[in-house]
């Protein structure tokens, strides 16, 4: 999926979260995460935090990759 926005970012996370059957609850006992900040996350909020967000991506089994435009 190409992410091209918070919003597509915050989707292809709730999609991941949703197919591995797992809470926001579960998910924020896991990490330590708040479960408001991984709602804002997977709304799109433009102001989440980076690493964390990566983080997360990450432990859902999400690869991250950036690649330059031709």
């Amino acid at each position: 999926m190409l992410i091209n926005s918070s919003s597509d970012f915050g989707q292809a996370l709730k999609k991941r979260r949703k197919e591995l059957g797992y809470t926001q609850r579960y998910i924020s006992e896991f990490t330590g995460f708040s479960i408001s900040f991984i709602s804002d996350l997977e709304n799109g909020k433009k102001t989440a935090e980076l690493g964390k967000a990566i983080y997360l991506a990450n432990m859902l089994g999400l690869d991250i990759s950036v690649n330059a435009r031709a």
